[in-house]
């Protein structure tokens, strides 16, 4: 698997995103949270979620390894995106990475048509509610 061909395939998992974090790693994200990352310039490592199983299976073979910064919380890193994991393979991690993510979204977000509409919602200028200010001496005679 390559760059280009992973990038399309995580982009078509239901309200999947991608943007560019940290200057050179592209991050795909449901509903703004990340399940896979992968470095922009080359070997492309590529890190992402994994189950309690399959993280302890992963990291002992070669050109694997617990994901820096994100081993805690289960990622592995293949140090050279399609030199350890074959395309299927792969393309398995990544959906179980997505499903795992958006297992703990909340309940309202875990839906395809809800994290779409959570992409694409626009607020008014000047953020959410309006707030009122009231006086000082005002403050003081409501006591």
């Amino acid at each position: 698997m390559n760059l280009e061909s992973l990038r399309v395939f995580c982009l078509s998992l239901p309200g999947a995103t991608a943007d560019i974090k940290w200057g050179q790693d592209l991050v795909f994200s449901v509903g703004k949270k990340m399940f896979c990352t992968v470095n922009t310039e080359p070997p492309h490592q590529c890190s992402f979620k994994t189950s309690d199983e399959d993280f302890a299976e992963l990291i002992e073979r070669e050109g694997m390894r617990p994901a820096p910064y994100l081993a805690r919380a289960m990622w592995v890193q293949e140090e050279q995106l399609g030199e350890t994991l074959d395309r299927s393979e792969c393309e398995r991690l990544l959906r179980q990475a997505y499903e795992l993510v958006r297992a703990k979204l909340p309940k309202r977000l875990r839906e395809p048509a809800a994290i779409a509409m959570r992409k694409t919602k626009t607020t008014r200028p000047g953020g959410g509610r309006r707030s009122r200010t009231v006086p000082a001496k005002a403050r003081r005679r409501r006591r």
